[in-house]
C-alpha cells in the first residue's frame, strides 16, 4: 500500500515517447463551408484505472501504456497543434488496486492534469455505486456526458451532460456520449433509478440538434456500445452508423478493439461515417486529424502506441 501511495505521487510525472502504427486519409462530408482550419482530435477508452506502465515481465503488453507517458505524448501533439481535443470513451475506472484503494480519484486527477475535454460513462464506471461517481465525477474539471441515461431520481441528477460544443480556430464541434444497456453489465443497486434509452433514437436526435440547432459543423459521438457483435441483436458502433445521420464520427470503447486506424460505414443517407477505437489500459491513443476545406473536412487517423 505505500508503494501504490508513492506511485499515486508520482503518476503524473512526464516522461515517455510513442510511435505510430498505421494511417488513413480519406474525404468525408462536414459542415464547415467557407472555413479554413485543422483540428486534432486525441482519445483513449476503456484505460480501466491502468495508470501505471504494464510491467516488464516478458508479457505482450510489457512496458507499455502509463498516464505519464500519455501526458508527454499529448503535450507534444498540443505544442505542434494549437486546436486538440481530448476525449475518453468510458470505462475510466476498475482494473487496478488504485481503484480498489482509491475508488477512482487518482483517475480523475490524472485526466484533469491531462486536460481532458469530455468523456462518457463506461458500465465499470458504476463498479463503486452511483454514490461514488458523484463523489469522483465532482472531481473532475470536464463534463461527463451521456445522452441516453437519465439521471433524474437519482444523486447524479444534473452532474451530467447529454451534449457539449466545442469551437477551435471558427469549427464548431458537437460532441455527444451514449452508453451501453446496464442490465445484465451493471448491477440494478449501482445505477439505481436511471432509466436506459435507446442510443439510436437518442444518438438521431442528439446529432441533428447539434447539426442544425448548434449549427455544428462536425458532430463527435462518444460511444461505449462496443464496435461490433456477431449474431448478437445489440446496438453497436456499427449499427448506431448505418441507423443514424449527422454524426461524423464515433469514438467507441466497451469491446477493447484494436483498430489501427478509424473504418468507414456508411449512415443512413449513404454518407460516409468514422469509427475508431483503441483498446484498452491506455497501451494506444488514438488521433485523427482533420482539415477543414472547401466543405470538407480530410481526415487521418492513426492508433498511437504509448511506450518507452
Amino acid at each position: 500500500m505505500a508503494a501504490l501511495a508513492s506511485n499515486r505521487r508520482q503518476f503524473l510525472k512526464f516522461l515517455g515517447t510513442a510511435a505510430v502504427i498505421g494511417s488513413v486519409a480519406p474525404n468525408v462530408w462536414a459542415g464547415a463551408a467557407g472555413k479554413n482550419a485543422s483540428l486534432t482530435i486525441l482519445h483513449t477508452n476503456d484505460v480501466h484505472s491502468r495508470l501505471d506502465p504494464f510491467p516488464m515481465d516478458g508479457s505482450r503488453n510489457a512496458g507499455k501504456g502509463g498516464v505519464a507517458r500519455r501526458a508527454t505524448l499529448v503535450q507534444k501533439i498540443r505544442q505542434e497543434n494549437p486546436n486538440v481535443l481530448l476525449f475518453d470513451a468510458g470505462d475510466i475506472f476498475q482494473g487496478t488496486p488504485y481503484f480498489n484503494l482509491y475508488k477512482g480519484e487518482p483517475e480523475i486527477l490524472a485526466m484533469n492534469r491531462l486536460g481532458y475535454d469530455a468523456g462518457t460513462i463506461g458500465n465499470h464506471d458504476f463498479d463503486g455505486g452511483i454514490d461514488n461517481m458523484v463523489t469522483q465525477f465532482g472531481k473532475a474539471k470536464f463534463p461527463l456526458l451521456i445522452a441516453n441515461y437519465d439521471f433524474k431520481n437519482t444523486v447524479l441528477d444534473g452532474r451530467t451532460k447529454p451534449w457539449q460544443v466545442f469551437e477551435k480556430d471558427g469549427i464548431r464541434v458537437g460532441v455527444f456520449g451514449l452508453g451501453i444497456q446496464p442490465e445484465g453489465l451493471i448491477p440494478k443497486d449501482a445505477y439505481r433509478e436511471m432509466k436506459y434509452l435507446d442510443p439510436v433514437e437518442i444518438g438521431n436526435d442528439t446529432a441533428a440538434k447539434l447539426r442544425s440547432a448548434e449549427a455544428c459543423d462536425y458532430v463527435i459521438c462518444l460511444s461505449h456500445l462496443g464496435y461490433k457483435y456477431d449474431n448478437e441483436p445489440k446496438v453497436s458502433d456499427v449499427v448506431l452508423a448505418g441507423k443514424t445521420r449527422n454524426i461524423d464520427l464515433i469514438i467507441g470503447g466497451h469491446t477493447h478493439t484494436f483498430l489501427d486506424a478509424p473504418v468507414v460505414a456508411n449512415n443512413l443517407d449513404g454518407q460516409p461515417i468514422w469509427i475508431n477505437q483503441v483498446g484498452f489500459a491506455g497501451i494506444n491513443l488514438g488521433r485523427i486529424d482533420l482539415m477543414f476545406e472547401r466543405g470538407k473536412a480530410t481526415l487521418t487517423g492513426q492508433s498511437v502506441e504509448v511506450k518507452s
